[in-house]
């Protein structure tokens, strides 16, 4: 198995807007829908990466842990025409298997992954309560096959961070998944 790293995005760089659908609902949501205030983690997944599929419980887990403390969205920006287990409605059953309580939206154009340089699935981009970025990398250490724990440390401290309102540690280490699958 392949593995792309995340680009590490340079810290301080202000959160790109955008408006996509949401899987289940198919209403809007968009960068300005997230309360101001508190910190929003923007997540790039897909549905049939093998490094996405070992940490999505851990992705339910955080949702629900900081559910009221910091916004969270996940985007699914893979071609769906090539990759058909990452269109609409799987994605949508994705969210309903997981236990998702935060919005899965698809990014049919790419346009929001590459204004964010997403590289690979899973991709994190944290930002701050001034929407600027706090943290990309990794979730934790853990990755298919190595025999670690998903616990995702290193997100998790970086949340925790954020909300005691202390910096967050510039030692980052890159997100690792599979590359987005690019349209043409």
């Amino acid at each position: 198995m392949a593995a792309t790293p995340s680009k590490m995005l340079p810290l301080g760089t202000p959160a790109p807007d955008f408006a996509l659908p949401e899987v289940t609902s198919g209403k809007s949501v968009r960068l300005a829908d997230f309360p101001a205030g508190q910190p929003l983690l923007v997540m790039f997944v897909c549905r049939h990466c093998p490094f996405v599929v070992h940490v999505q419980r851990e992705l339910a887990r955080l949702g629900r842990d900081y559910q009221g403390r910091a916004g969270m969205v996940a985007i699914s920006a893979n071609d769906a025409q090539a990759y058909p287990d990452d269109a609409p409605a799987s994605l949508a059953a994705m969210a309903a298997e997981q236990g998702f309580v935060f919005p899965l939206c698809h990014d049919e154009s790419q346009a929001t992954a590459r204004a964010y340089g997403a590289a690979c699935t899973p991709d994190f981009f944290l930002f701050d309560a001034a929407r600027r970025l706090a943290y990309r990398g990794q979730l934790d250490d853990s990755r298919p096959g190595n025999g670690r724990p998903v616990t995702g440390h290193d997100l998790r401290a970086a949340l925790d961070a954020l909300l005691a309102g202390q910096p967050v540690s510039p030692e980052q280490r890159p997100s690792l998944g599979c590359n987005i699958k690019w349209r043409g």
